[in-house]
């Protein structure tokens, strides 16, 4: 019998089954923090405007594609448009373009004086024996399970169901071969108690092998409800340790924030060693975990939030015109709401937010607001390269006399935003320029 695990994301939750088997500034973008930094991290594109959704779930599922299967409870039964195939690429490209980032400036010879143009840069088990057809009826009948539309929607064969109880829809679970984790019953049953669909898709081997997909493409699903929530309390059943979300919110209002949990933007802007430069992934996932214990994971994260027809810095290009329309965003009409000038849509407006979650710390599904704040925020790290010529003027002077202080600044930045040891931060800095070499203090707090 195939192993059930369950990952919660869509709406109102999607629980997947398988075997065991800011202003603009001027800088040189350098590396960026996407989603596959983070072991475990669930993607979610949602699009939403008044009480429509388009929700795309990217999966990572790895193994032999006839033990998948997704379960999305749904406000309706859906009809054959509203369900589609995604293309992951469209989310990878979507995850890079609003990755946090990091940027890095060099100092100028302080014995040259030049005017610069500040210009900003761009850039299981065997399966069950079939039955007949009107003996599966009886048997869902009886379970309170009912199939209310079966489609074929590119490699997935996808069941509508209702039902009426849980326990009935667990033994239906189990009847097509999945063991469900202790707990998953009374989820879904509060799912049952407010009267919602059960969306089901599982691989149609011979539909992938006649389109030539070796890997399992992302589900996009579109429905009306007032209500814009995402469930995570199915993903924490059977999990043995937090989970990672990254949620990227299309509005054409403006910012997304969540309800019933604290918003927090990550810090951002701050000045950093040089030698991030070739840590950046290490840096950038210590500090997220030491955000996440400051707020005891009760937060859910900010981590870029910007008009799609501009970006400065440029992690990735914006979205085209048809590559949103391609992830649901059905408000735009052909070139109308496009930026000439950068090629994204300039009447959509991304937000993205990234939670770590247990069932502890995250005991309700996230309820999310849209906003009128079109205010840009990114996460971005600076790393401020100093210069190292050995020109001789009073301003070259003052200026490597600053140094030992700077170089501080950094490293106490840095051991804060991540809980580092602070000498151990200052072991991996250069060493003091020649004029600042004989600052006894500044070695004293180098080596201590």
């Amino acid at each position: 019998m195939k192993r059930l695990l369950l990952f919660a994301v869509p709406l109102p939750l999607c629980v997947l089954l398988f075997s065991d088997a800011l202003a603009a500034f001027c800088g040189f973008y350098v590396a960026r923090a996407d989603a596959k930094l983070f072991n475990r991290a669930s993607q979610v594109v949602l699009v939403r405007d008044g009480n429509r959704t388009v929700l795309t779930m990217a999966n990572d599922f790895r193994g032999d594609p006839k033990e998948f299967a997704v379960v999305i409870p749904v406000p309706s039964v859906l009809q054959r448009g509203q369900i589609h195939v995604g293309d992951k690429a469209l989310i990878d490209h979507l995850d890079a373009y609003s990755a946090p980032r990091l940027v890095e400036y060099f100092d100028e010879n302080p014995c040259e004086r030049r005017e610069f143009d500040r210009l900003s840069s761009s850039k299981a088990g065997g399966r069950p024996m079939p039955m007949e057809a009107s003996a599966v009826r009886r048997r869902d009948s009886a379970l309170g399970v009912t199939v209310e539309a079966t489609y074929v929607v590119g490699e997935y064969d996808i069941q509508i169901l209702s039902a009426t109880q849980s326990g009935g829809l667990v033994t239906w679970l189990k009847a097509q071969g999945y063991r469900l984790p202790p707990g998953a019953a009374d989820v879904l049953g509060s799912y049952i108690r407010q009267n919602l669909k059960f969306f089901v898709a599982k691989v149609n081997l011979t539909e992938q092998s006649r389109l030539g997909f070796t890997y399992l493409r992302p589900l996009q699903v579109a429905y009306e409800s007032p209500k814009f929530m995402l469930p995570v309390r199915l993903g924490t059943v059977n999990a043995d340790g937090p989970q990672d979300l990254v949620v990227y919110a299309l509005t054409r209002q403006g910012r997304v924030e969540t309800t019933n949990y604290q918003t927090v933007k990550l810090p951002t802007g701050m000045q950093l060693p040089a030698y991030v430069k070739q840590e950046f992934p290490g840096f950038y996932r210590a500090m997220f975990d030491q955000q996440v214990r400051a707020h005891d994971m009760r937060a859910v994260f900010l981590e870029y939030a910007w008009d799609m027809g501009w970006c400065d810095p440029c992690a990735a290009d914006p979205l085209s015109t048809s590559q949103l329309r391609a992830l649901g965003v059905f408000w735009l009409d052909g070139e109308r709401g496009v930026s000439r000038n950068r090629g994204g849509g300039a009447d959509v407006f991304v937000t993205r937010l990234h939670v770590r979650y247990d069932a502890v710390h995250f005991p309700d599904d996230l309820v999310f607001q849209q906003t009128a704040d079109r205010s840009s925020f990114q996460g971005r790290y600076v790393l401020q390269h100093h210069w190292t010529g050995s020109d001789t003027c009073e301003a070259a002077d003052q200026y490597r006399s600053t140094l030992p202080a700077r170089f501080d600044r950094e490293a106490e930045t840095l051991a804060s935003l991540t809980g580092w040891p602070v000498n151990q931060v200052r072991r991996k800095m250069p060493a003091a320029p020649a004029a600042a070499r004989d600052d006894r203090a500044w070695w004293e707090r180098l080596w201590k």
